[in-house]
C-alpha cells in the first residue's frame, strides 16, 4: 500500500511540475505556441504532461433569450517516449454532453528541421484553426470566417512533415489527409449530401470518426517570421471529397476543392493586429446539387481585419485589450448552373469589445457584434457576448 501511495504521489508531483513550468502564452506572434506545440516543445521534466483549456460563454442575441453554455472543455495529454518520439492528444467535451477526440498523433523528430507526424491532426489553414485556445484570440466567439469558411475546428487523419528553418525564418507543414465526406446513400434509394450553401464545407468534416477515403488530399503551409513582430502565413489545400463506396462512381457524388489562405499577425508594444483571407474554388457543384438537392456554391471566400490596443502599462502582467474586428464572408461567392447566388449567404460581422487577461492563462471577455447580410428581407440579430477562458 505504501508503495502504491508513493507511486501515486510521484505521478501527481510530475504532473504538477509539468503544469507549473514557465507559461508560454505570449502576444508576440513569432513566439506564439498552441497547445500541441507547448507540450511537444520538450520543456518539461516529466514524461507525462497534462493540461487543459476551456471556455464558458453567455450569448445574448437581440430580442431573444440569452444562453449560458460550457462551450468546450478540452483535456490535453502528452507523453515523451524518448528524445525523438512523442504522443499528443486532445479530448474535447462540448456543451457538457458531446465527447470528441480533437487531436491524436505521434510526432517523430527525424532531424533538426524535420518532424514526421501521423494521426488525427489540425489542417493548417488560417490562424484560428491551429491557434484556437481561448487566450489566443480576441472576441468571445471565434471569428466567423474561421467557422463558416475554413471551417474550425478542422482536423482529419493523415501523415506528413513539419519543421522550421530558423536561419531563413521559415516554418513549413505538409500533410496528406483524408478529405471531406460529400455524399452517402440515404437508405431509401436516394443520395444525401453533407455540403450546402449556408455553411459550405463544414458539414463534410469527418473528424476521424470511421472516416471514408477514396482519394487523399494535400495540405501545406509556410510561415515567415523574419521581420520583428510580424508573422505571415500562406496555406493551401487541394483534392477531392470522399463519397461512400456504393456511390463514389455516381456523377456528382464528389466535388473538387482548391483552397488558399493568407494570414498575418503583428505586435508592437501595446498594439496588436491580425488579418486573413481565405478563398476556395469548388468544382462539379452543379452535378452535386442536382444529385443531392443541395445548394452548394462553386466558390466560398472570407476575410477579416482586426486591431487591438492594450490599455494597461507594458510592465504589468495583466493586459486589457480593446479591439475591433471587421469580417466579410460569402458561401455563395459564385455558383454554377441555374443556381442563383443567395444574398443571405453574403455576410458581414463587426465585433468590438474588451479582452482582459487577469493572469497568464486566464481571460475574461466581453463584446458586441453587429451582424448583417445582403438579403434585405432577412433580419440577422446583433448580439452581446461574455465569456471566461482558461488554458494551462
Amino acid at each position: 500500500m505504501k508503495r502504491i501511495t508513493f507511486l501515486m504521489m510521484s505521478l501527481f508531483a510530475s504532473i504538477i511540475t509539468a503544469q507549473t513550468v514557465q507559461d508560454s502564452i505570449t502576444f508576440d506572434p513569432q513566439k506564439q505556441l498552441n497547445a500541441a506545440q507547448r507540450i511537444l516543445s520538450g520543456n518539461y521534466a516529466s514524461e507525462v504532461i497534462v493540461g487543459a483549456y476551456g471556455e464558458m460563454l453567455y450569448n445574448q442575441p437581440e430580442g431573444d433569450n440569452g444562453e449560458l453554455d460550457v462551450q468546450r472543455l478540452v483535456l490535453l495529454f502528452g507523453y515523451r517516449f524518448n528524445d525523438r518520439a512523442q504522443f499528443f492528444t486532445e479530448i474535447e467535451l462540448e456543451h457538457v454532453e458531446e465527447v470528441f477526440v480533437e487531436q491524436a498523433f505521434v510526432n517523430y523528430n527525424l532531424a533538426t528541421n524535420v518532424n514526421i507526424r501521423g494521426g488525427l491532426m489540425l489542417v493548417p489553414m488560417g490562424i484560428v484553426n491551429e491557434y484556437h485556445e481561448p487566450t489566443t484570440f480576441n472576441g468571445t466567439e471565434r471569428p466567423a470566417v474561421d467557422n463558416v469558411i475554413v471551417p474550425t475546428t478542422w482536423r482529419e487523419l493523415g501523415i506528413g512533415v513539419n519543421g522550421r528553418f530558423n536561419d531563413i525564418s521559415l516554418g513549413y507543414q505538409a500533410y496528406i489527409f483524408n478529405g471531406f465526406k460529400s455524399t452517402e446513400a440515404d437508405g431509401e434509394g436516394g443520395i444525401s449530401g453533407f455540403l450546402q450553401g449556408s455553411n459550405g464545407l463544414r458539414g463534410g468534416r469527418q473528424k476521424g470518426i470511421q472516416s471514408t477515403i477514396d482519394s487523399p488530399t494535400f495540405s501545406a503551409k509556410l510561415d515567415y517570421y523574419g521581420i520583428p513582430g510580424l508573422r505571415l502565413g500562406l496555406s493551401g489545400y487541394f483534392g477531392d471529397t470522399q463519397a461512400a463506396d456504393d456511390i463514389e462512381e455516381t456523377d456528382g457524388a464528389n466535388i473538387g476543392i482548391s483552397m488558399v489562405g493568407l494570414d498575418a499577425r503583428y505586435a508592437y508594444q501595446r498594439f496588436t493586429a491580425r488579418g486573413q483571407f481565405i478563398y476556395a474554388s469548388l468544382s462539379d457543384t452543379e452535378a452535386y446539387n442536382t444529385l443531392t438537392g443541395r445548394d452548394l456554391g462553386s466558390a466560398v471566400q472570407g476575410w477579416y481585419l482586426e486591431g487591438a490596443f492594450n490599455l494597461l502599462p507594458l510592465g504589468k502582467q495583466q493586459k486589457l485589450f480593446a479591439f475591433a474586428r471587421y469580417e466579410a464572408y460569402d458561401t455563395h461567392a459564385d455558383t454554377d448552373g441555374a443556381l442563383a447566388q443567395n444574398p443571405a449567404y453574403d455576410r458581414t460581422d463587426i465585433t468590438t469589445g474588451l479582452t482582459y487577461h487577469i493572469a497568464p492563462g486566464v481571460v475574461v471577455k466581453g463584446d458586441y457584434q453587429f451582424r448583417d447580410n445582403d438579403d434585405d428581407a432577412s433580419d440577422v440579430p446583433d448580439g452581446l457576448n461574455f465569456g471566461i477562458g482558461v488554458w494551462f
